[in-house]
């Protein structure tokens, strides 16, 4: 089958072709620049003035926007002592903060007859909701019923309450990889240096692990606003320096 002269009407119907093969190329291709351009032309007038003053990105943020996290945790003593020292490096772990008031457990639980059967708590610890795991999971499954000042793992080797990464690690082991390498969690100390290491329990509690919704943090400013930031910051360390003069 030869190919068909579109320059010529169509022996069927008399008609001659709308646009020949090359004008419909050139027709699209005119198409795609006037979209590109006007998608163009769109963002370089897109300045402060066409955002709403309330849509994210039109400010910077710094730490002092969030006082509920905590940015100037001090550093372990070993840390800062192993950072200006010749000493091989230090990596410590910090006792988890939830513990922290009512630490040992055998003040309470030393004279105690340990209760194995796995109930609801109405006494003590009646505000802990167990929602780790199986149903049937339950307290001496991680806890050590002889020395509650101990944890137990699967093989029965008893750990302090330090090393309850190898507790969390038993089931979680890919998370538990993770964070051995530095991917999941928080470090505290220097780049390469020294540091300590959070623990799984400073994060998330462990009776019930799984996070609530987090609102998220503000995006990034736009580069639209990056000028008029840093010329509102310019503008108040001159203010600064006038009431100090």
């Amino acid at each position: 089958m030869g190919d068909i002269d579109r320059s010529k009407p169509d022996p069927d119907t008399g008609r001659r072709p709308l646009l020949p093969g090359s004008s419909s190329l050139a027709v699209l291709l005119i198409v795609f620049l006037a979209l590109s351009l006007l998608t163009l032309f769109s963002i370089m007038r897109s300045g402060a003035g066409h955002v709403a003053p309330d849509a994210g990105g039109t400010r910077a943020y710094s730490p002092a926007d969030f006082p509920e996290i905590d940015f100037d945790r001090e550093l372990l003593p070993e840390v800062e002592a192993a950072a200006v020292s010749d000493t091989p490096k230090t990596f410590r772990v910090r006792q988890p903060l939830a513990y922290e008031d009512y630490f040992p457990c055998t003040a309470c639980h030393g004279e105690m007859e340990p209760n194995l059967e796995r109930r609801v708590l109405e006494e003590m610890h009646d505000d802990i909701q167990l929602k780790h795991g199986p149903e049937s999971r339950w307290c001496f499954d991680c806890h050590n019923s002889d020395d509650r000042d101990r944890l137990r793992l699967a093989d029965g080797t008893l750990i302090g309450f330090d090393e309850s990464y190898r507790l969390c690690g038993q089931c979680h082991g890919t998370i538990f990889r993770d964070w051995r390498e530095g991917i999941h969690g928080r470090r505290e100390g220097y780049w390469n240096g020294a540091k300590s290491y959070q623990l799984c329990s400073h994060c998330h509690n462990p009776h019930a692990p799984r996070f609530a919704g987090i609102e998220p943090l503000p995006p990034p400013v736009r580069p639209q606003f990056l000028r008029s930031t840093n010329e509102e910051a310019t503008e108040d360390a001159d203010t600064e320096e006038d009431r100090h003069e």
